[in-house]
């Protein structure tokens, strides 16, 4: 486990040195540098050359308290790879496709060339527009029978008709235009006629879609060199673990519930001692994750049985009822909610905790009293920008919806009592308010396990520097 531990969070339990002098900023506090006389460095006198490369160091704790945090996390950590292990489904179960939505089989295509063509002439079949163009059903039968529209030739270039080709007409005022050259998704209907077989019902995005992945990872790693290679590798290993077991064993008729927390505490073990290492820091980080989590889960099955919210809202979620309906779709909505909840939890978690090591670090006689009511204000300002961070990305999420309300001249409260957006409106708030109680919380816990070491720098702080001082002006006199 050596490689996932931070070069600025190893433990050295020995004997503590106190610093050259009280303001020395490479004085070993937070460390116990020193064991009979030497330091970890390697040089005599009391001076360190292993300080911190820009981070600062983390305070080790006692072994009393690495026990009391191993005899909590361990069992924890046990039980969540025991459980995933119990329901790993081994796939997802096989169905007969419907050919709906993303129910159907795809193929890569090639438009291969592109022609200007009569509406009216591709269209001849249509049922002729009534005149009426006031609705848009008439506006869009006008155009396809007198606007000028294109035909694209497009050949399949995978799986087993490769190289056959087929035509696709584009109306004039289609929210998706083509061009030659352009690669596309082609949908598969074994069952149609075999001109209708193949259609055009989407363009191919991978370039662009890698493109931008590959720059996100360089940014991460050129700013966070060895911690963004942890972060980008436990980033992996959070998908991997989201499509391969907690989407597959829903499917399977697992309860979504215990999935989503069984996969979500996976998720927060690897991910958070992977980027910051195994040490007591990182420990108190996950229990305040953990007591938040199962707020969120009890708010939010509270909530979502009171309202009555089914999860089956829309075009998707009624397929997947309709595929599986032994799926509980509010199980699901409530798997959501856990599950989108933990990527913000860890982040305010990790920063409290951090604040308070650096506070202690800062000040090592500060008791725990002090030390929550300073970095509970660290707290506040973090909570303020995330809930207002959450609401805004749940409604950028939602805006088309809003504004179909805003279209309809509905009520703020007709639109809020509307199943959809009362979705949006429990996961919003049952999500900030577990990220609202994840400071106190981790903020309590980290302060009272930093404040109850022995070891290290309160043991530090106790040590009679001053008196020295004072031997040294006795001499003088």
């Amino acid at each position: 486990m050596g490689p996932l531990i931070s070069c600025d969070d190893l433990p050295v339990t020995s004997l503590p040195q106190p610093p050259t002098t009280p303001t020395d900023p490479h004085s070993p506090t937070g460390h116990d540098h020193a064991s009979h006389g030497h330091t970890t460095g390697g040089s005599p006198g009391g001076h360190s050359h292993g300080h911190s490369h820009g981070h600062g160091p983390a305070a080790p704790v006692s072994k009393h308290l690495r026990k009391v945090i191993a005899a909590v996390l361990i069992p924890f950590a046990a039980a969540v790879f025991v459980g995933m292990a119990v329901l790993w489904p081994g796939g997802a179960p096989a169905h007969e496709r419907t050919g709906v939505g993303f129910d159907r089989q795809t193929q890569q295509g090639t438009v291969v060339a592109l022609a200007k063509v009569d509406c009216k002439s591709v269209n001849a079949s249509q049922v002729p527009p009534t005149g009426d163009t006031s609705t848009p059903e008439g506006r869009e039968a006008q155009a396809a029978q007198t606007g000028e529209c294109k035909k694209a030739t497009v050949e399949v270039a995978s799986g087993p008709d490769k190289g056959r080709a087929f035509f696709e007409i584009v109306q004039p005022g289609a929210p998706r235009q083509l061009e030659k050259g352009q690669e596309v998704v082609v949908a598969y209907a074994p069952d149609a006629p075999r001109d209708l077989q193949y259609s055009v019902v989407d363009v191919n995005r991978k370039l662009p879609l890698a493109l931008l992945a590959g720059i996100f990872a360089l940014a991460v790693v050129v700013v966070g060199r060895m911690r963004g290679v942890f972060a980008l590798v436990a980033l992996v290993v959070s998908f991997a673990i989201l499509t391969l077991f907690i989407l597959p064993a829903i499917l399977q008729g697992s309860n979504p519930l215990l999935v989503a927390v069984i996969g979500a505490s996976a998720i927060m073990l690897i991910a958070l001692y992977m980027c910051h290492g195994l040490t007591a820091r990182t420990s108190v980080a996950v229990l305040g994750t953990l007591v938040s989590l199962l707020l969120i889960g009890l708010l939010g099955s509270l909530f979502i049985d009171w309202a009555f919210l089914s999860g089956n809202t829309d075009d998707n979620t009624g397929l997947i009822h309709g595929l599986y309906p032994h799926i509980d779709m509010s199980g699901l909505l409530l798997a959501g909610v856990i599950i989108g909840s933990l990527g913000v939890l860890d982040d305010v978690t990790v920063t409290q905790t951090s604040a308070v090591w650096e506070l202690h670090q800062a000040d090592p006689a500060m008791g725990p009293r002090g030390l929550y009511r300073a970095a509970i204000r660290i707290g506040r300002d973090h909570i303020a920008s995330v809930v207002n961070t959450l609401v805004l990305a749940y409604a950028g999420a939602a805006l088309p919806l809003l504004l179909l309300f805003s279209i309809a001249n509905s009520s703020m409260g007709s639109v809020a009592n509307s199943e959809l957006v009362a979705e949006e409106i429990v996961r919003t708030l049952v999500g900030s308010i577990g990220l609202v109680a994840s400071v106190p919380v981790t903020t309590a816990l980290a302060a009272l396990v930093v404040s109850a070491d022995r070891t290290g720098p309160s043991a530090a702080a106790t040590v009679p520097q001053p008196a020295r001082g004072g031997r040294g002006r006795r001499r003088k006199r």
